[in-house]
């Protein structure tokens, strides 16, 4: 039996009520970095829990999204890509985490552009355990010209492996969510759900900002900053429907700072703006963010530094 994700707390004497016939179970999304992973996520979940960016290998952890439709609650997983490159010990920690993911799941999500397969592809597929039920999910379907263009590499595909089932969509569209589900659904045990129904994710609000400020972070640097930057919050404080929040961005070099900070300490101010707005949406309140850079060097190949930054 797969591991259950950690329970929420409830109010003394409170139980957590499941319906006849109820179905629940963990769902992994995998997929090389950068497939589309976080936005199916997120439109699966129906609220952003995930972030998203065009820098490859943005999700480090791994997010529990949870989403109840009628008698079936759906516990998705959203990995990190594979890392194949540079062998830091930031990377050996996603992609333990890829793998240990893989082995608690009751049904994988496997992401790929539709019509193509490369070697990065390959390595995350070789990870998958044998007797895991996989769906085949070719993403970005508006990249292909005609449906039929794709019979050749579906076939090619299913002799790679024995999909359970192929499902062609894209994470933008409503109905192809809603498809997704139906699809999805037999493969959950029977058995009560873990979480309440109005659930969405078992993160805390702190660590969904950590998250945001590091997607407007990548977001307003580009390819300009490397990918070994990471944010953690110092700070958290509320005071009714007010949060104060400071946060550090931690980087390895003073050049990076640099980068971040941006003349007259422009872009820092707008990376802090957009997070702010963003954690307002979110929390429903008033947020004061604080942020400032620290470097840290070589902190991505150090265990004891990814232990304090919250790395599995």
């Amino acid at each position: 039996m797969p591991d259950m994700p950690d329970m929420p707390e409830l109010p003394p004497g409170a139980a957590r009520t499941s319906p006849e016939g109820a179905r629940c179970g963990l769902v992994a999304i995998v997929g090389r970095p950068n497939v589309g992973k976080s936005t199916l996520m997120n439109a699966l979940v129906g609220q952003k829990i995930s972030i998203t960016s065009k820098k490859a290998q943005t999700t480090r952890h791994r997010i529990t999204g949870v989403r109840t439709v009628e008698e079936a609650q759906f516990v998705f997983v959203d990995t990190p890509g594979f890392q194949m490159k540079h062998a830091t010990a930031l990377n050996r920690n996603l992609n333990r985490t890829v793998q240990s993911t893989l082995s608690d799941v009751d049904v994988v999500l496997f992401l790929v552009e539709a019509g193509r397969f490369g070697m990065d592809d390959a390595k995350v597929l070789s990870l998958i355990p044998e007797g895991k039920p996989v769906v085949l999910i070719p993403n970005k379907l508006d990249t292909v010209h005609r449906r039929s263009d794709l019979l050749p590499w579906l076939k090619s595909m299913q002799e790679r492996h024995p999909f359970a089932e192929y499902v062609p969509m894209s994470a933008q569209k409503q109905a192809d969510v809603d498809r997704l589900f139906q699809i999805i659904k037999p493969y959950l045990p029977e058995q009560d759900w873990f979480y309440e129904e109005d659930a969405l994710t078992d993160r805390s609000e702190k660590f969904l900002a950590s998250e945001l400020i590091r997607e407007k972070l990548f977001r307003l640097t580009g390819d300009e900053l490397p990918y070994n930057s990471t944010v953690v919050i110092e700070k958290w404080e509320e005071e009714g429907n007010l949060r104060r929040i400071s946060a550090a961005i931690v980087v390895e070099r003073d050049a990076h700072k640099g980068m971040i900070i941006g003349s007259g300490g422009e872009r820092l101010k707008r990376i802090g703006s957009e997070a702010r707005q963003e954690l307002e949406r979110l929390t429903d309140g008033k947020v004061f963010l604080e942020l400032w850079v620290k470097v840290r060097s070589g902190w991505a190949d150090s265990e004891e530094h990814l232990r304090s930054y919250g790395y599995e």
